[in-house]
């Protein structure tokens, strides 16, 4: 038996069943239309019929399975039927953790949730707590980004669908990993947004660089309020997600006295208190706002983190010497110096990019570091280049190891992008599989446009559509066992286990950081553990400001120790017990 509903206050619905049997369906004043049928078990098609339109049967908006395809019938779906072996999980929390991002399409060559499994002991033995997934709610085509849902309760079928996510999950949580799920809820993509055609789920007259706004405080903007928070509680219940990562929170346009991450927060909080475990939500903003990780109780949302693409801009910038863009005000070691103590680096000052100020500074005596989640790679940071390339294209192995001894001693939330302990050559790019040519023409165009407007010529900047940029971009896991890869993977997998073993590393409090700089070098201080890193291309003798007792891990041979002075080789970094 199984309760149809969906809302849809301004039409008539009617419900079609998988062999063209359509029956009228009842309206309560809310807006609701439901129907019970004691025939249609798991397992059935379904559709609904908008007005008189006979002609366009529509899949549900809170449809569960989507198996063929964002376009075609929803199928009825049986959360209780799947057979979870993770009933001792009592979850993993934020505080402390590794996440490491990966996108399940490129992360094995198959590109599906099943064949994630096989690699999660990799990540098991490097040290990661939690795995970060791409968004996987239904999408347009076979394979993408992720961020154009539209099937915000549907697992993508082309990686596996339900089942699949719930077997990756399960397999994560027998490992003792974690597993945070990508969720955008600040638009639709372009193809196969059918929730707008049975009820005000956008504002009209608004716009994101990616569609129309969601109307979250609009008029009847309540239903879809709701729409979202149970798509929310939905992964992290039903599919026993320990997370949510959500994306560009700072396009949701909320002017209510309660902010919608303010009411999701709350929900997630009774949530987590019933299922007894941790669930963690976090934030991508380019606000630079404190109030989003406030707890509740002081006046904020009450995130449990966010993204913070200060840190990265800072080391990126200092490692490769770009600054254009956005990278203009970042790049001298005042700057890094500022990140690794105060996490923002606009906080409150002028940003030459926004030709304004920008973002506000925290209170370092009580906002923890581990309520921002920082890297050195991501797949914006990658795939929004012009060609995908990552730093192992165009920095020398010596300073991507200084680059991940920061971050990795660094007092905030690493998180790691898949292959980049090891180094990976392969890129990771902008691809789409749109199967409509009007809408795959045009994203081929815009991209196109968008780089020449940086001085690149047409033919270097990938197809989207072309399936070649799909397949460039898949993990090469032949990589790890070749010598310079292996190498870089062993640093990874000893300074994980560093942060692990040494709780200065892990100490939340910013005030207690203490870093100082010279000629293209930098010192950073955490309890009883100094880090010190040459980005020079010559050895160099760096004060420690004590005399250490003992060299904890050095990412390269030669490294000298005299009294309270190193001298280390060039491009190489070194971590210090006092």
């Amino acid at each position: 038996m199984t309760n149809f509903a969906v809302w849809a206050p301004d039409s008539r619905v009617r419900l079609r069943l998988g062999d063209g049997d359509v029956r009228q369906m009842k309206r309560s004043e809310d807006g609701w239309w439901q129907l019970e049928v004691p025939e249609a078990g798991p397992g059935t098609d379904y559709t609904y019929l908008l007005g008189d339109n006979d002609d366009q049967p529509l899949p549900d908006p809170r449809s569960g399975w989507q198996p063929g395809g964002v376009h075609a019938p929803s199928r009825v779906y049986d959360h209780a039927a799947f057979g979870w072996t993770d009933t001792g999980w009592t979850g993993r929390q934020l505080p402390g953790s590794i996440l490491y991002e990966l996108h399940v399409g490129t992360f094995t060559p198959e590109g599906t949730f099943d064949a994630a499994i096989a690699r999660l002991d990799h990540l098991v033995e490097l040290g990661v707590d939690m795995i970060e997934l791409l968004p996987v709610a239904a999408f347009n085509g076979d394979y993408n980004w992720g961020y154009d849902g539209v099937c915000w309760f549907a697992p993508q079928e082309s990686y596996g669908g339900p089942d699949g996510l719930k077997r990756l999950v399960d397999a994560a949580h027998a490992r003792g990993l974690g597993v945070v799920l990508d969720v955008v809820y600040n638009h639709f993509g372009p193809s196969g947004a059918y929730a707008p055609m049975f009820a005000p789920y956008l504002l009209e007259g608004t716009q994101t660089p990616w569609g129309s706004s969601v109307n979250i405080d609009g008029p009847r903007s309540g239903e879809v309020r709701r729409y979202i928070i149970d798509s929310v509680l939905m992964w992290l219940r039903d599919y026993h997600v320990d997370g949510l990562r959500l994306d560009a929170v700072h396009a949701l346009d909320d002017r209510g006295a309660v902010h919608l991450l303010e009411e999701m927060a709350t929900e997630v909080e009774a949530l987590s208190t019933h299922l007894g475990r941790p669930l963690s939500l976090i934030a991508e903003s380019d606000l630079n706002d404190p109030r989003l990780i406030t707890p509740r109780e002081a006046g904020g949302y009450g995130l449990h983190a966010q993204w913070d693409d200060d840190v990265h801009h800072a080391l990126h910038t200092l490692l490769t010497g770009e600054r254009q863009g956005y990278y203009a005000d970042f790049g001298s070691l005042d700057c890094l110096a500022t990140v690794l103590t105060g996490a923002f680096f606009h906080a409150g000052t002028f940003s030459s990019f926004r030709q304004r100020r920008h973002g506000r500074q925290i209170d370092r005596s009580l906002v923890p570091g581990h309520r921002f989640v920082a890297y050195l790679q991501n797949h914006d940071q990658i795939g929004n280049r012009a060609i995908g390339d990552r730093l192992s294209s165009t920095l020398s192995p010596g300073l991507l190891k200084v680059g991940a001894t920061l971050l990795l001693t660094s007092p905030y939330t690493p998180m790691l992008f898949m292959g980049e302990e090891w180094a990976a050559t392969a890129p990771w790019q902008y691809f789409t599989s749109h199967p409509e040519p009007e809408l795959a023409l045009a994203v081929k165009n815009g991209r196109r446009r968008e780089f020449a407007s940086h001085g690149w010529a047409e033919n270097d900047v990938p197809d989207p559509q072309d399936p070649e940029t799909f397949q460039r971009s898949k993990l090469d896991w032949a990589e790890p066992g070749k010598p310079a890869h292996a190498a870089m993977l062993e640093i990874y997998r000893k300074l994980i286990a560093l942060r692990k073993s040494r709780a200065d590393l892990s100490e939340p409090r910013l005030d207690r950081v203490q870093v100082w700089h010279g000629n293209r070098y930098v010192v950073m201080r955490r309890g009883d553990c100094v880090i010190a890193a040459n980005l020079a291309p010559v050895a160099q003798r760096i004060s420690l400001r004590g005399v250490p007792r003992a060299v904890l891990l050095a990412t390269e041979p030669g490294t000298i120790l005299t009294r309270d002075v190193v001298e280390l080789p060039a491009e190489s970094a070194v971590v210090v017990s006092l």
